[in-house]
C-alpha cells in the first residue's frame, strides 16, 4: 500500500515536472495569477482574433462590469527578446489593466529568426490600426488609446509612440494615441553587444533607425519609463538616456526606478501574487488615467 502511494506521488511529481519543462514562466505566472484571484473584476472578451497581413492574432480583456460609455484602450506588447513570447501567457497583464477600467488589447507579433527588424514593429503598427478600426465594437474608445509593454514589448510601445510615420504607413492615426508606458525597455542599445539584439537588428543597414532614442522629439507623446537598478538585462541607462534627451527637447516624460527589482520582477509586479514587489501597476495606471482623461 505504502509502495503504491509512493509510486503515485512520484508519478505526479514527474508529470508536474514535465508540464513545467514545457511551460513558459509567463504562462505559469498567468496560471498562478488566476488561481490567486486574478480573474476577479476582469473578463476575456475575445481570444485569438486574427488581424494584420501575416496571420497575427490578439486577445482582448475588459472590466467585468459593463461600462457606462466607451472605455479607454491600452495595447500591451509582451517581451521575450524579439524571439519568444505569446499573447496568452500575458493574461495576467490583461486582467490587471482591465480591472482598472481599461479595455486591453494584447497582440502577437512575428519573432526572430522568422523575421528581423522592422517586421515585428510593422506587426505592432498593424495592431494599432486594427484596434482603431475595430475596438469600438468591443466597448473601447478608438480615440483614447495608449501603448504599454515590457522589455522587447516596451521597445514596441515606445518606438511606435515616437515613430508616428510607421503608424501612418499601417493605416493608423497617431492623433488618437495619447501616451505610452515602457516597462524595462531597451531604447538606446547601439552598438549591439548581446545575442538577442545582434540577431534582431544587426543586419539593418542604418542602425540608428533601430533606436527609439533617435526618434525623440519635442512633440512626443507623454511617456512613463519604468526601470530598476536591479535590472541586469536592460540597464537603467536606456530609460535615463531617452528621458534626458526628451526633456532637453521639451517633451513630457516620467521615469520610475524601482530599485532592487530585476528585469522579470517589474512585469511580475502586475500580477496579484507579486503585487507587493512594487507599485508598478498603481503608478502605471495613475499615469495612464491622467493622460487618457479617465
Amino acid at each position: 500500500m505504502k509502495r503504491g502511494i509512493a509510486f503515485a506521488a512520484l508519478s505526479l511529481v514527474l508529470v508536474i515536472a514535465g508540464i513545467l519543462a514545457f511551460t513558459s514562466p509567463p504562462r505559469l505566472l498567468s496560471f498562478y495569477d488566476r488561481v490567486a484571484g486574478g480573474t476577479a473584476g476582469a473578463r476575456q472578451v475575445t481570444q485569438g482574433l486574427a488581424f494584420g497581413t501575416h496571420g497575427q492574432t490578439l486577445d482582448i480583456w475588459a472590466p467585468e462590469k459593463p461600462a457606462q460609455g466607451p472605455l479607454p484602450v491600452v495595447i500591451f506588447w509582451y517581451g521575450g527578446g524579439w524571439a519568444k513570447g505569446d499573447r496568452a501567457s500575458y493574461a495576467f497583464a490583461g486582467r490587471a489593466l482591465a480591472r482598472e477600467g481599461f479595455l486591453v488589447v494584447i497582440p502577437d507579433y512575428r519573432k526572430v529568426p522568422e523575421v528581423l527588424f522592422p517586421a515585428f514593429l510593422d506587426d505592432g503598427a498593424e495592431a494599432v490600426a486594427w484596434t482603431q478600426n475595430n475596438v469600438a465594437q468591443y466597448g473601447g474608445d478608438p480615440k483614447r488609446l495608449a501603448f504599454m509593454g515590457h522589455s522587447a514589448g516596451a521597445y514596441q510601445a515606445i518606438m511606435l509612440a515616437l515613430d508616428s510615420k510607421r503608424l501612418v504607413a499601417a493605416g493608423a492615426d497617431p492623433a488618437n494615441v495619447t501616451a505610452a508606458v515602457g516597462l524595462s525597455g531597451p531604447y538606446d542599445f547601439y552598438p549591439f553587444d548581446k545575442p538577442r539584439s545582434i540577431a534582431a537588428f544587426s543586419k539593418w543597414p542604418r542602425p540608428e533607425e533601430t533606436q527609439p532614442i533617435a526618434f525623440a522629439r519635442a512633440d512626443a507623446l507623454p511617456l512613463l519609463l519604468v526601470t530598476s537598478e536591479g535590472d541586469e538585462t536592460v540597464r537603467p541607462k536606456n530609460a535615463n538616456n531617452l528621458a534626458a534627451k526628451l526633456r532637453a527637447l521639451g517633451a513630457t516624460v516620467e521615469v520610475k526606478n524601482y530599485g532592487p527589482l530585476d528585469h522579470e520582477e517589474i512585469v511580475m509586479a502586475l500580477s496579484v501574487p507579486f503585487r507587493r514587489k512594487g507599485p508598478v501597476l498603481a503608478d502605471s495606471v495613475a499615469f495612464l488615467k491622467a493622460q487618457l482623461g479617465q
